[in-house]
């Protein structure tokens, strides 16, 4: 077909350029930008760990209407179209459903996220002495980069069960009055050596010790009195003994807030936004959901950052198990095969972060197809590694379908892949899913500094990804 147009307009109707979503807002939209962003920089600091993510979703579940699963059948609740039900799983994710009209078994739209970051976790007998300091002996979570976690502000985040059954959920370091805790680090001047070395070897994971106090117990005769000292002030505030350690759950974590970035604001740094960018944005579009044709859902897993493994990520059969529950509640004429039906007959947005070009790494990505901050929200059409190796990727139908949902509802989105292709790659839980035979697609934020301490966001895209998991929701 030939065009009869100049070179100018040609090159408009031909070629494309991924747009920046700042120029794509108008009037009061800039602002509704920033306030969203308000209440994104509170969840952040709120869900540090899974477990205070899934507290916090349910949290703000529960005050927009929806009901837990089990007190629905205990109290043989009728099921009905648009009632918004949530399901617990052992307190570390959670599956939160709006019913839509149409028969479960022609399929949900389903948006799924984790809630797990990269950290470090205490080993199950930490506390040990040394040169007459306490320390805490660690093992990281995920792909962390370990010279990140050295000379850098830490709090601990965690549950204790003491022998009494007695819980106790302890956060040390986040409020001003805290103290904090650090990991040491040598002085360049005595750092020839370590300075010499692959910086994934400059830091050894059983070097990642944490400085936890240094006033000695105060009784002459005895020995290791440092160790005594912060364990009878563990037991004085919280009633721990060291035993309790062994069957506990700590998680260290960057102390402190979540902040803006930029001399514009226009960012966000802090720690867990991968994947909290995608939770917070999945949780706040499902809110907005009163009564969807397909229904609605929004799943928060755990583990992730290892491999989806155990009986709260990916890999568990929690979320097929709910939906036979509510299957079980809806259908007097229950069977597996409608669930499998329903599951197989599912759209999903694979909702997990990604890598952003950076300047200042640029040779690490391909400038054509790296997603940039600022740009809008993410589809991925594969993951994986090298040849696509643990990839979903997704299909053109699918692809054309997604990308036809954000044009009309004028969500700005971008293309994007996870580095070079014999650079690294990565994997997210969209393969898990597909696995029932859903249509599924990785779509989310963008991130610089991803898996450090501190990660750093566009508030334009957090709005956009926002926006497009919403539309999502309603006509997919």
């Amino acid at each position: 077909m030939s065009l009869q147009l100049d070179g100018k307009e040609l090159q408009k109707l031909l070629t494309h350029k991924w747009q920046n979503a700042w120029e794509a807002i108008e009037g009061n939209e800039s602002q509704e930008v920033f306030t969203f962003n308000e209440g994104y920089k509170k969840f952040l600091d709120r869900g540090k760990t899974e477990r205070e993510a899934t507290k916090e979703i349910i949290r703000i579940a529960k005050d927009n209407g929806f009901i837990p699963l089990e007190s629905i059948r205990k109290n043989s609740v009728s099921i009905v179209p648009g009632m918004k039900i949530y399901a617990d799983n052992k307190g570390k994710g959670v599956a939160l459903f709006v019913l839509g009209k149409e028969d479960l078994e022609k399929g949900m739209n389903i948006i799924g996220s984790h809630l797990d970051s990269p950290r470090l976790d205490l080993k199950q007998h930490p506390i040990y002495e040394e040169a007459e300091f306490a320390m805490l002996k660690t093992h990281y979570y995920g792909g962390v980069k370990k010279y990140q976690w050295v000379t850098l502000p830490l709090a601990l985040h965690g549950v204790v069960i003491g022998t009494d059954g007695e819980r106790h959920d302890i956060v040390i370091g986040e409020d001003e009055q805290d103290p904090v805790f650090f990991i040491t680090d040598l002085l360049p001047h005595l750092a020839k050596d370590q300075m010499e070395k692959k910086m994934s070897e400059g830091i050894t994971g059983e070097g990642l010790n944490i400085l936890f106090g240094s006033i000695p117990f105060k009784d002459k005769d005895l020995s290791e009195k440092v160790k005594l000292n912060v364990l009878n002030i563990l037991h004085e505030k919280y009633g721990i003994k060291e035993i309790d350690f062994t069957t506990a759950e700590f998680e260290v974590v960057p102390a402190g807030q979540a902040r803006d970035v930029g001399i514009d604001r226009s960012m966000v740094g802090g720690y867990g936004q991968d994947d909290s960018a995608c939770a917070y944005t999945s949780l706040r579009a499902i809110l907005e959901i009163e009564l969807p044709e397909k229904t609605a859902v929004a799943l928060f897993v755990d583990k992730e950052e290892i491999g989806s493994v155990g009986n709260t990520g990916m890999e568990s059969r929690f979320f097929e198990n709910m939906i036979s529950e509510i299957y079980d509640l809806m259908d007097n004429n229950y069977s597996e095969l409608k669930v499998r039906r329903a599951l197989a007959h599912s759209n999903v947005l694979s909702a997990d972060t990604l890598a952003g070009f950076d300047p200042n790494y640029p040779e690490v990505m391909d400038k054509l197809n790296a997603p940039f901050i600022g740009k809008g929200i993410t589809l991925v059409k594969y993951t994986g590694s090298r040849g696509k190796s643990g990839s979903n990727d997704a299909n053109a139908e699918y692809l054309n379908k997604i990308r036809t949902i954000f044009e009309k509802n004028k969500i700005v989105w971008q293309m994007g892949e996870l580095g070079k292709v014999d650079q690294g790659g990565g994997g997210t839980i969209a393969y898990m899913l597909a696995a029932y035979g859903m249509e599924v697609v990785d779509c989310g934020v963008s991130l610089l500094s991803v898996h450090g301490p501190y990660e750093i966001s566009s508030k334009i895209d957090i709005f956009m990804t926002y926006k497009g998991y919403q539309a999502f929701y309603n006509e997919a």
